[in-house]
């Protein structure tokens, strides 16, 4: 099977440019005027740029996971309160 044309994404295409081009392609299938051919183009092109976007994202926690260490959240303590807040509450003052 071959690849359509809009199946592929551009290689200069970055997340922000597919972002910006999938709101157009929605803005533009929502107002009406678009003939079938033309719907179904601006579909799958959406499509592509959907998984683009995607990979890049899960691209991007995979780094973000990496540089903080081993990923694992749960070593977040969610009770800990951030140093100044804990001195104004030390003080007494509310805020």
């Amino acid at each position: 099977m071959s690849a359509k044309k809009s199946d592929k994404v551009p290689a200069s295409m970055t997340f922000e440019k597919a972002l910006s081009r999938l709101d157009t392609l929605v803005s533009e299938m929502d107002g009406g005027d678009l003939s079938l051919d033309k719907m179904i183009s601006h579909f799958e092109e959406g499509q592509a740029l959907i998984k683009f976007c995607s990979t890049k994202l899960n691209e991007v926690e995979k780094k973000v996971e990496i540089l903080v260490g081993n990923g694992d959240t749960a070593d977040f303590d969610e009770d800990e309160q951030a140093p100044e807040a804990e001195a104004k509450n030390d003080s007494g003052d509310l805020f």
